[in-house]
């Protein structure tokens, strides 16, 4: 009997509700927040055990040679009501030497910005670990940090060692790589929930991977292929008639819908099947599903899409 073929997962989503808002994981693959597939004959699996079971088929042989059993990719929607903790997160080198851990390469996304709102994120000049250890011990550390204000359609690239935060009411999408690494460095005087942050995290432990440089980095418009670094890549595509995906490059794909609506339609033994893609749910497509179509359901649809760049050596992430 021929094996079943893999199909676009979407997932059931796991929030986690704190003062300052909501954390909302769309995917993730963490161990102690294991993604469950919504619906078809894999639904109430985690994606942990899919990948056991599955591994290359889901995410194609070189990302799977590359990254081994763990899904790469996580997606958060994080909605903020007030002033989120500042946080930071290592290098990959020193999450796989200290934590045996991904690193945690990110990019915020602005879904929603209320005036008012700001994002803060890095140093606004040089400074070092013992300002910075005083300025966030006695929560006066804002006013080190360079201020943003954001608006729809932008995003920030937030390397490791960039002390990040943000405030006011505003919708991000995070997109990292799968890891749980965040050191919290300061409430800025507001309480911490204590299951927010991994107490084994230590304030003292990330004084010596932060980024004391002045921080160079940008809130840019996104528009076309925004990102492209070795652990993920994204694109941002405004659909007007359908577009035809081949699977020749032996990868996942992941999409969110960010307005609108649309379809993935693939063809299965003569007949067509259809995945929703509606916003606030992403969809995994496998590598084994190696072409399909993305047909636009309502004007104005936008989405991300979202990979894994080829890799054109073995990495140390899996020996």
């Amino acid at each position: 009997m021929d094996e079943k073929k893999l199909y676009p997962f979407s997932f059931c989503t796991i929030a986690d509700d704190y003062g300052w808002g909501t954390d909302e994981f769309l995917l993730a693959d963490l161990g102690y927040r294991d993604s469950l597939i919504r619906d078809g004959w894999l639904a109430g699996n985690a994606i942990s055990e899919v990948m056991d079971t599955y591994l290359d088929r889901v995410v194609g042989d070189n990302a799977f040679s590359f990254w081994g059993l763990q899904f790469p990719l996580q997606i958060k929607h994080i909605s903020v009501k007030g002033t989120m903790p500042l946080r930071v997160h290592p290098d990959a080198l020193t999450a796989l030497q200290r934590y045996d851990s991904l690193g945690r390469r990110k990019l915020w996304y602005v879904l929603s910005a209320a005036p008012g709102a700001r994002i803060l994120a890095g140093w606004n000049k040089d400074t070092d670990a013992a300002e910075v250890y005083a300025a966030c011990t006695s929560d006066s550390v804002s006013g080190m940090l360079k201020t943003f204000e954001p608006k729809a359609g932008d995003f920030i690239h937030i390397p490791s060692g960039i002390p990040h935060a943000a405030s006011g009411t505003l919708e991000l999408l995070e997109i990292s790589e799968s890891s749980a690494l965040d050191f919290c460095l300061s409430g800025f005087g507001n309480d911490i929930h204590p299951d927010e942050f991994d107490t084994a995290l230590t304030f003292v432990d990330a004084l010596d991977f932060i980024d004391y440089k002045e921080f160079t980095g940008k809130l840019q418009k996104a528009s076309g292929k925004f990102a492209s670094f070795p652990e993920l890549a994204v694109e941002k595509m405004e659909l007007n008639s359908p577009v035809k995906v081949g699977g020749e490059a032996d990868t996942f794909v992941l999409y969110l819908c960010l307005k609108g609506a649309a379809a993935i339609k693939i063809d299965v033994l003569g007949q067509t099947a259809s995945y929703a893609l509606k916003p606030g749910y992403p969809v995994l497509v496998p590598a084994e599903c190696a072409d399909f179509l993305i047909v636009p359901e309502e004007n104005g649809t936008a989405l991300l899409q979202i990979t894994v760049p080829f890799q054109e050596e073995h990495d140390s992430y899996t020996g």
